[in-house]
């Protein structure tokens, strides 16, 4: 039996990645013009945050999963920052709300590693 907040970090990365399927729009309004083939990288990264979420809920693929989650938020990143810096990209979210993501996504990393 997993730990309840294991399950709970892997129902977070499956219904992230659901979004990307069912809202690819809102995902592509948020990539830096320096990322190619937006539409085809939020598909990608939708899909890759599903099967990380249903990874992490098997002790046998967790530690792999883990790790694939960590390199994802990592990869990011940069979107985070330009959401910051590009009004059209920031999805008219407060400024406070984008600053505070930052160091969300590094205690999302931190909660990945426990499965490491």
């Amino acid at each position: 039996m997993l730990p309840w907040h294991q399950y709970l970090l892997g129902i977070l990365f499956i219904v992230a990645g659901f979004f990307h399927l069912q809202k690819p729009k809102i995902y592509e309004k948020i990539m830096p013009p320096y990322i190619p083939s937006h539409k085809s990288m939020v598909l990608i990264s939708g899909i890759v945050e599903m099967i990380l979420g249903f990874m992490i809920l098997n002790p046998v693929t967790q530690k792999l999963s883990a790790w694939g989650i960590i390199i994802l938020l990592v990869l990011f990143l940069p979107i985070h920052v330009y959401m910051l810096q590009e009004k059209e990209a920031s999805l008219k979210l407060p400024k406070w709300v984008l600053i505070l993501r930052f160091p969300l996504q590094f205690l999302l990393v931190y909660w990945a590693f426990q499965y490491v």
